[in-house]
């Protein structure tokens, strides 16, 4: 009997070591990603304009040692300048005025993150889907009129986190990604959102 518990001990504890072990093979079971991101809005006709104006925020697990499972959320600020024009009301009024056009959006949600290894450089696909709520501000020299709106969002990714440190989770984040929104605005004449640019931050 005492052989036998010996052995179950025995056995129990190379269990456990050896599940250890294989946890530690497959690298961390979960990522926190933040930091900076750049975007362009290619064909709107409201804004159509690339910049920095952006941030992003976004955690997941590993359900399995390559896929993981999380939620996302982010914002862009774009704007456009619009040269001096006259405008028509429809009572007849004109105003000849230049423009700023400002498009901010918010898109928040689900996302699904495969990546190709699990070291301290880890590349990595992800599909993210989820909402997208947008303003849009057309600012004139003595107004301003505006629309909100919101629209199913989606967008693929790819990128990389790399982990250069031993003793510590930091590391850094570079993605590209192209997104797609049904926001709609009849009153700027807006249907749909296309977005595309990249991400740089910190992994954790």
């Amino acid at each position: 009997m005492k052989r036998i518990m010996i052995c179950m001990l025995l056995a129990a504890a190379m269990s456990m070591a050896a599940t250890l072990r294989s946890d530690a093979q497959v690298g961390k079971r979960w990522y926190v990603n933040a930091g900076w991101q750049f975007n362009a809005t290619p064909g709107n006709e409201y804004a159509e304009a690339a910049q920095g104006w952006g941030g992003y925020l976004e955690g997941g697990y590993y359900v399995l040692p390559r896929l993981a499972v999380g939620v996302f959320a982010s914002y862009n600020t774009d704007n456009e300048y619009v040269g001096r024009t006259t405008y028509y009301n429809a009572d007849g009024e004109a105003l000849n005025t230049d423009m700023y056009r400002s498009l901010y959006q918010v898109p928040f949600g689900a996302a699904l993150r495969y990546r190709f290894t699990w070291s301290k450089f880890e590349p990595y696909i992800e599909a993210k889907v989820g909402a997208n709520y947008a303003d849009q501000y057309s600012y004139f020299s003595q107004y301003a009129v505006y629309d909100k709106n919101w629209g199913f969002y989606a967008s693929p990714e790819v990128g990389f986190t790399w982990h250069p440190f031993n003793r510590t989770n930091l590391g850094f984040q570079f993605a590209l990604y192209y997104s797609y929104a049904t926001n709609r605005s009849d009153a700027f004449g807006m249907n749909g959102i296309n977005n595309c640019g990249f991400k740089l931050g910190l992994a954790f």
